[in-house]
């Protein structure tokens, strides 16, 4: 999506919400072993956060990651994920795949 920087934001948010789709976590090992799975907190707009993703917003992204609202997903949160397929929102903004699990428990 870097390609997108002189797009309007409305357009490139709204090109992110149609990528966003359910994904079961298992679907999901091979970028997870590679290290590149992103939890998103259900506080925040999955869309909100890929959007500063995609367009390298470094402070909003650093606020983020210092207030622990996204982080790389932990093994216990991953192994949890695994033994029970969750279904997560998912949107992949390369090279990350940004996840949100949502489910109410």
């Amino acid at each position: 999506m870097h390609d997108n920087f002189d797009t309007e934001p409305e357009v490139l948010k709204a090109k992110i919400t149609g990528e966003t789709a359910r994904i079961h976590w298992h679907e999901l090992q091979k970028f997870y072993a590679a290290g590149a799975v992103i939890e998103v907190t259900a506080g925040l707009d999955l869309v909100e956060v890929a959007y500063a993703f995609a367009v390298d917003d470094k402070v909003k992204v650093g606020v983020w990651l210092q207030d622990q609202q996204i982080q790389r997903v932990e093994d216990t949160r991953a192994s949890h994920w695994f033994q029970q397929n969750t279904e997560l929102w998912a949107v992949v903004v390369s090279p990350w795949v940004l996840v949100q699990d949502k489910h109410l428990h």
